[in-house]
């Protein structure tokens, strides 16, 4: 059923993990700009990529953005 889903903890649950950045883009906000990723996330398709602010995902993401 799951057998494409790594790490699946007891509870069923598992770690969302970012898997590409598929655009970027800056955005303006109250005389401010903000930088974000188009995230493709692991184990999702591509329909399902979600626009992140760049800061969210280095802050829980260390290790994935250079």
């Amino acid at each position: 059923m799951l057998s494409h889903v790594h790490n699946i903890r007891a509870d069923l649950s598992y770690v969302e993990e970012p898997e590409a950045i598929l655009d970027r883009q800056d955005r303006v906000m109250r005389n401010k700009t903000i930088p974000f990723v188009k995230i493709l996330w692991r184990n999702h398709p591509e329909r399902e990529a979600t626009w992140e602010t760049e800061e969210s995902i280095r802050t829980s993401y260390p290790h994935f953005l250079p």
